[in-house]
């Protein structure tokens, strides 16, 4: 007999859960209180990459003189970026809702609330209604976090939704929180032709990713002309006359910034507000995850948590997986998420991506290892593109050469980081990736030359013995 699922929540964990669900057999029911597709879709990773490309595009017709190609009254209509952009979202959510109906799983549109071990009250436009159930899926995502004196109106002070839905480019924008959100958005901004002011109150940006890249993005940001301000700490502000006026806490005192608009991004929070964890003795815990086992499941056993409620890291690929791992389960197969490595993708200008231990892991965990570099301005394709700057390393571990690690900054490579993602994922070795044949004139060719690196054995670059 198939088991009767309901699925809380239809984002990248939620749907992708389901519609695997529904074909292993289940009856499936998704509860989604407002969008298919989830925060991914509709106001995050999908637009904000639409956005990024638009101002990515925007920025290298100023640069194409180099190639001879000049390029006059260049113009960028805001609200026809939008509409295109809101085109891109409208497609993928109609293909999830397809994917949803063709694999026949019903979806209820309202705000559900577990009442019990069996069963989920959703409150919809036309009222209540009860769902009876074997299995509950909680994959309701997260939210951003406010913070003092920041609070989200999407007007004056925008969350990363609203920056996604401008009505113009600020004169001046002031990102508050110098994480992978906030430079994604303020370096297109940028782009877009704003004068930009990132706050970052640890002393660098991208706190926690590998050092050496963020040196790269850091430097980029100075040639764009963007400010990044360290250890400070935004303590308020006031609008008067259309401006407004951002108090900030620096190493050497208070100061006030001016600008037009603000843009909070300081991280996301899981979201569990009014879903009933209480009736059936489930509990978040102080950062607002639920303790889950490799299958995903709760302390409850018919009771399964995915996506960002079930904890770090925050990434829609990570939450997909286990919405795939939990389903199996459910349909009462033995999988487990027993992922060695999940990558994570930077859409920054250049982008940046990694997989596996940084450097500064592997020294905490006192291993032997070492490192091959390999810069993308030796590569043949990386000029070609006008896209030089960055550098692809290699973490091989010193005794067995298996690949501990790959960081990566420069052109595309949150296309090239899913190589890597393999490689460790299969346990090969830097010898492996260097013996394998990489196509040429390609970007991928970076990782290959940086495996050889790693024995001092690259081609295209000296190394000093």
């Amino acid at each position: 007999m198939p088991k009767k699922v309901v699925v809380l929540g239809a984002g990248p964990a939620g749907y992708v859960c389901a519609i695997r669900l529904a074909q292993l057999g289940q009856q499936v029911t998704v509860v989604e209180k407002e969008f298919l597709g989830g925060t991914c879709l509709n106001v995050g990773c999908i637009p904000s990459k639409a956005m990024i490309a638009a101002g990515s595009l925007l920025h290298r017709l100023g640069e194409m003189a180099a190639m001879g190609i000049t390029a006059k009254d260049v113009r960028l209509d805001v609200a026809k970026l939008v509409e295109w952009k809101s085109g891109v979202v409208a497609k993928l959510t109609g293909g999830v809702g397809g994917l949803l109906k063709n694999h026949k799983v019903e979806v209820v549109m309202g705000t559900g609330r577990i009442a019990g071990r069996s069963s989920v009250v959703v409150k919809t436009q036309d009222g209540e209604r009860t769902l009876a159930c074997d299995e509950i899926v909680i994959a309701t995502g997260s939210v951003p976090i406010e913070i003092p004196g920041f609070a989200f109106d999407e007007d004056r002070v925008w969350s990363s939704t609203g920056g996604l839905r401008p009505t113009r480019v600020p004169e001046h924008l002031v990102v508050i929180g110098g994480g992978y959100i906030g430079l994604e958005l303020g370096m297109m901004y940028r782009k877009l032709g704003a004068q930009v002011t990132v706050l970052e109150a640890t002393a660098g940006a991208l706190p926690g990713q590998e050092k050496d890249c963020v040196k790269v993005i850091e430097k980029s940001m100075k040639k764009l002309g963007i400010a990044l301000l360290t250890e400070t700490f935004a303590r308020g502000y006031e609008h008067k006359a259309g401006k407004s006026y951002v108090r900030i806490q620096t190493k050497s005192g208070e100061d006030t910034i001016v600008c037009d608009q603000i843009l909070s991004t300081v991280g996301r929070k899981p979201f569990s507000a009014g879903l009933g964890l209480e009736s059936i003795g489930l509990a978040t815990d102080s950062k607002g995850f639920l303790a889950v086992d490799r299958q995903m499941r709760t302390k409850v056993p018919n009771v399964w948590a995915i996506g960002d409620i079930a904890g770090q890291p925050m990434l829609a690929h990570k939450g997909s997986k286990e919405g795939l791992v939990a389903a199996a389960a459910i349909a009462g197969g033995k999988d487990e998420f027993d992922a060695r490595c999940v990558p994570a993708v930077i859409f920054t200008a250049p982008e940046m991506a990694s997989v596996g231990l940084t450097e500064a892991q592997c020294k905490e965990q006192g291993l032997q290892y070492k490192v091959g570099t390999f810069p993308f301005a030796a590569s043949g394709r990386a000029m070609s593109l006008m896209e030089t700057e960055g550098f692809v390393k290699v973490i091989g571990d010193a005794r067995t050469d298996e690949i501990l690690g790959v960081h990566m900054v420069g052109p595309e490579v949150t296309e090239l980081i899913a190589e890597a993602t393999l490689a460790i994922e299969m346990g090969a070795t830097c010898e492996d990736i260097a013996r394998t044949i990489h196509a040429h004139p390609t970007l991928p060719e970076a990782f290959m030359e940086a495996a050889e690196a790693v024995h001092g054995m690259a081609v295209h670059i000296y190394q000093r013995k």
